[in-house]
């Protein structure tokens, strides 16, 4: 298996070397509107801006900045294919104007605009940012009615073009059963509300980048992508500052494009780009320990699960995960192009061919002494990693 990851410097209001309906799915965090850090990509965009915030006019100011988003959300929709899905993480903010203290939706004014361009609104995500500031306080102190409630969370806009998806050749039903997301992180990844993603990873990104895009958690962006398509699909990002994106795409083994206008953030995400070998490896390994972690209390509270996995001969839950297959980097090439960097790596992945009971004996030490082995229907090529 091959991929591409294109990040173009550039606009997303005007995404013209992404031909139409060529994207499965974008996942992106744009400028939040009203958040001061972004004030000025919005005004160096719009004049008008800066003078609604210099008088005070928080409203006006907020409409015009999401106008300029409309336009990039425009070019989203033209570029993604029908039934592809579309994920923002976006905050509302909080702001003192002229005195005057409030909260600007930002979730609701983006998911107001896209119905037009004839998308769907799918349940969304509530992701709990951790604070190291318990007491932090909004206000006047303990007199009522001038305190107000801190905002420590964003959300994820869960979006869809069209109708749902539909898998009708063999070649895509079989990489969509070698994507599968196993059964215990499906009962994490697909609830409403997320606790357990943390900050950026101080290791991965620059810091003073970091700050100026605002750069979300690549696990985020990881568990977006699994969640939502599957191995050779293409993953946009209009708003790719830092390459977070482009990184856990290459890390899941999809093609991605990025846009970026800021092009001082170019060798901060060409840096975090080269390193996506390692940290695909890392995060496979988490993967595939943390499954056997859950097998061994699965089958010491409620015995082993049904099913093996065809490549690895771990137990799994479902007949599902059978295909499951994490395929690392095996070569990666960084060639610069004049307006940003492409990206073509390598995968392993190929299943060695093993006898049926190498599995069954993998999977019994796995599950424990005395255990009964799990299903496995008919032979197979297996990869065997534990």
């Amino acid at each position: 298996m091959e991929t591409t990851s294109r990040l173009i410097c550039g606009s997303a209001r005007s995404m013209d070397k992404v031909p139409d309906t060529s994207v499965d799915l974008i996942v992106t965090s744009p400028p939040y509107p009203m958040v001061a850090m972004w004030d000025d990509i919005f005004v160096s965009q719009d004049d008008r801006i800066g003078d609604r915030l210099a008088r005070g006019e928080g409203r006006a100011a907020f409409d015009l900045m999401h106008q300029l988003l409309d336009t990039a959300w425009e070019e989203c929709s033209r570029v993604l294919k029908p039934g592809g899905l579309a994920c923002i993480n976006i905050g509302d903010a909080t702001r003192t104007l002229d005195g005057d203290f409030q909260l600007y939706s930002n979730h609701s004014r983006i998911l107001g605009c896209f119905p037009g361009h004839g998308f769907a609104a799918l349940p969304d995500i509530i992701w709990r940012k951790q604070t190291n500031a318990p007491n932090k306080f909004m206000g006047s102190g303990m007199l009522p009615v001038g305190a107000y409630v801190t905002y420590e969370h964003e959300y994820i806009l869960v979006l869809r073009k069209g109708r749902r998806r539909k898998f009708d050749h063999a070649a895509e039903k079989l990489r969509r059963r070698e994507s599968a997301f196993f059964w215990e992180e499906r009962n994490v990844w697909f609830s409403d509300m997320w606790f357990d993603i943390k900050g950026v990873d101080q290791r991965l990104v620059d810091t003073a980048a970091r700050e100026r895009s605002g750069a979300f958690p690549l696990e985020l962006a990881y568990r977006l992508i699994c969640m939502f398509s599957i191995k050779g699909d293409v993953v946009l990002d209009p708003f790719a500052g830092t390459g977070t994106t482009l990184v856990a795409a290459l890390a899941s083994g999809r093609n991605s494009i990025g846009l970026e206008i800021d092009d001082t953030l170019l060798p901060v995400a060409r840096t975090f780009l080269e390193a996506a070998p390692r940290i695909a490896r890392e995060y496979n390994q988490r993967r595939l320990a943390r499954h056997r972690d859950w097998v061994r209390t699965r089958t010491a509270e409620h015995g082993p699960p049904k099913y093996a996995n065809r490549h690895y001969g771990f137990p799994v839950m479902t007949a599902q995960e059978q295909e499951l297959l994490l395929d690392d980097i095996t070569g990666i090439g960084i060639a610069p192009q004049t307006d940003g960097v492409t990206v073509r790596a390598q995968y392993g992945g190929e299943a060695r061919s093993e006898e049926i009971s190498a599995i069954k004996d993998n999977a019994h030490r796995l599950v424990g002494v005395g255990a009964k082995p799990p299903v496995i229907k008919q032979n197979t090529q297996v990869r065997l990693q534990l």
